[in-house]
């Protein structure tokens, strides 16, 4: 499901990565997170897909809430577990989404 933006400006958070070979909590806290950052002030909404590679676009409406939501203490932990054991490599980048458009099927 594509996530449902306001009209611009906001911020887009692009986060790619590569699984590294441990599995263990992994999904259960994927989860969590996605569920953790739908509560955070400040957040729009998220789209994510994985392959070979995973990106996962998470929006939001200012650098502040970005900031918290990287601060936030069980986000924290899931960072320190993917730089330890579930990711080989990763990238974030921030980005002000100036404008968007669309074409939608869906009712």
């Amino acid at each position: 499901m594509l996530a449902d933006t306001p009209e611009p400006p906001y911020y887009a958070v692009i986060f790619s990565s590569r699984r590294s070979d441990v599995a263990t909590g992994y999904d259960e806290t994927a989860a969590r997170m996605m569920h953790l950052a739908a509560e955070q002030p400040g957040f729009l909404g998220v789209e994510s897909a994985r392959e070979a590679i995973g990106i996962t676009v998470s929006y939001w409406a200012d650098l502040e809430s970005i900031k918290r939501w990287k601060a936030q203490a069980e986000h924290r932990e899931a960072q320190r577990m993917g730089r330890e054991a579930w990711y080989a490599n990763y990238r974030v980048r921030i980005a002000r989404v100036e404008r968007a458009y669309g074409f939608d099927t869906d009712p």
